[in-house]
């Protein structure tokens, strides 16, 4: 049995992640900005997308297509760069760990880059 998540759910899983805020800077639209704590840097967008309770994520190129082609709940991100981003619905054919999963992978994709030291 599928085991789907809801909006609710979702904000309260993102909650969960260490190094994780939320935020919303939206006036005008009903939508949750997750970000990191030190560097601001969004990792998920939850908003609604026609009707639908959505999310963007960010996501390797390929395995973006990947996903796009599994699941039917997975398309090219609604208003954000389509070959790094992807829109994934909740409450669709796309498991709750997996959306689990590429939340994770979004948060590991748009942390704060380490500048590794010249070697002398």
């Amino acid at each position: 049995m599928l085991k789907i998540m809801t909006r609710e759910e979702y904000i309260e899983y993102c909650k969960t992640i260490a190094g994780a805020s939320l935020d919303n800077p939206f006036e005008d639209i009903e939508a949750v900005v997750v970000r990191h704590s030190d560097n601001r840097k969004w990792f998920a967008l939850i908003m609604v997308v026609n009707g639908r309770d959505a999310v963007n994520l960010k996501c390797e190129p390929m395995e973006a297509d990947f996903l796009r082609n599994a699941y039917e709940g997975v398309t090219p991100a609604y208003h954000m760069n389509k070959v790094h981003w992807n829109t994934v619905y909740l409450k669709s054919d796309v498991p709750r760990d997996e959306i689990e999963n590429m939340t994770m992978k979004s948060f590991e994709l748009t942390m704060k880059k380490v500048r590794k030291k010249a070697a002398k």
